[in-house]
Parts: C-alpha cells; structure tokens; sequence
C-alpha cells in the first residue's frame, strides 16, 4: 500500500499559498524597497561615506599641518641653497683675488719675491720652483718657490715681513739660515708656497 501524502504548497511571488494572487504582493514589495532604503539612510547618517565632521575636521588638520612643514621645509631650503650661493661667491672671488693664473704666475710671484728681498736689502742667489697637483682639486695646483738670499737677521726679519703682507697669499713653509764667514751675515734658504689656477677644460 502506497503512502498517501502531499507537499506542501510553495507561494509564488505575488500569490498566496492556496495559489490565488496575493492582491497585497505590489504593497509589500514597495514597502520592503522603503525599509532598505531607511537602513542605507540611516547607515549613511550615523557614519558618512567620507567620514564624519570630527573626522573631516581632524583629516583637514593632519593636512594643514603637513602643509606647514613642507612649507617650513622649503623656507630652509631656499635658505641653504641661498647660504650656498653666497659662499661659492666668495670662494670664487676669493680664489680669483689671491691666486694668479698658472700662465703668468711663476714669472709674476718671482719678480714679486725678488722685489721684496731687494727691498729688504737681501743678496738674491739661486731660486726654483715646481708646480705640483692639489689632492680633491682639478682647478687648483701648489707652486713651491726654493729661494736663496744672503744678508743681515735684520734683512730676513724684514722680508719675512714683506712676503706675509703680499696680496699674492704667500705662504713660509720653511727657513734655513746659517752664518757666513762675514760678520753679521746669513746665508738663507726660504721655501714659499702658493696657490695658482688651472685654465677651465
């Protein structure tokens, strides 16, 4: 014997469960639209898409913020590059007032010493120099004077005097002096650097 029973019916939508049309389906479809839209309205009202005012508030302070350090940034920037500025100036300046070109250099900073030990009353003999590289500069090379005069203490004291006046940035590396059979006088040997530029490339 067979079992007798029956599934239940399913409602369709818009249909009541016996099949008939449910004449109230439009109504509660509508209804439904407007409860899912009060939600997403009130999601929307407690937490905004973009955040709320404290939020926004607190983001465009962050941001103001931000923008008064790159600010203060630039303005030390542009304070440093300026510093920077102003000291290869006067570098430069520097370099161009105090060192001579190597072209004319030798034959000028010579006469220039011969000069003042004929000032200083001093007997010249043998003089050289050599030009050597400066370490970390390809625009600068280091002259090296070797200069042999005779004379009084008096006479070194006072072209020593001279050569530390120069406008050409002499330097005294060394001073050998010893005395000669003549009474009072002093065979020296001066050796004098100084700085020369090298033409541009």
């Amino acid at each position: 014997m067979r079992p007798n029973f029956k599934l239940p019916k399913l409602a369709l939508p818009g249909r009541s469960a016996n099949g008939a049309k449910d004449p109230f389906a439009r109504w509660k479809q509508v209804l439904m639209l407007l409860a899912l839209a009060n939600v997403a309205v009130f999601f929307i009202l407690v937490r905004p898409i973009g955040g709320t005012t404290e939020d926004l508030s607190e983001q465009l302070e962050q941001s103001r913020r931000q923008v008064r350090i790159r600010q203060t940034e630039v303005v030390r920037t542009r304070a440093l590059v300026a510093q920077m500025e102003k000291l290869r100036a006067e570098q430069n300046g520097f370099v161009n007032n105090y060192f001579m070109d190597r072209r004319t250099a030798s034959s000028t900073i010579l006469t220039e010493i011969g000069a003042a030990a004929s000032k200083a009353g001093l007997k010249p003999k043998e003089h050289s120099f050599v030009i050597d590289p400066v370490e970390g500069s390809d625009s600068l090379s280091m002259m090296t004077i070797t200069a042999n005069y005779e004379g009084s203490y008096g006479n070194l004291v006072d072209f020593v005097n001279q050569v530390d006046r120069s406008k050409r940035f002499l330097i005294i590396d060394n001073i050998q002096a010893a005395p000669q059979q003549q009474a009072g006088s002093l065979a020296a040997r001066f050796r004098i650097n100084t700085f020369v530029r090298e033409a541009a490339n």
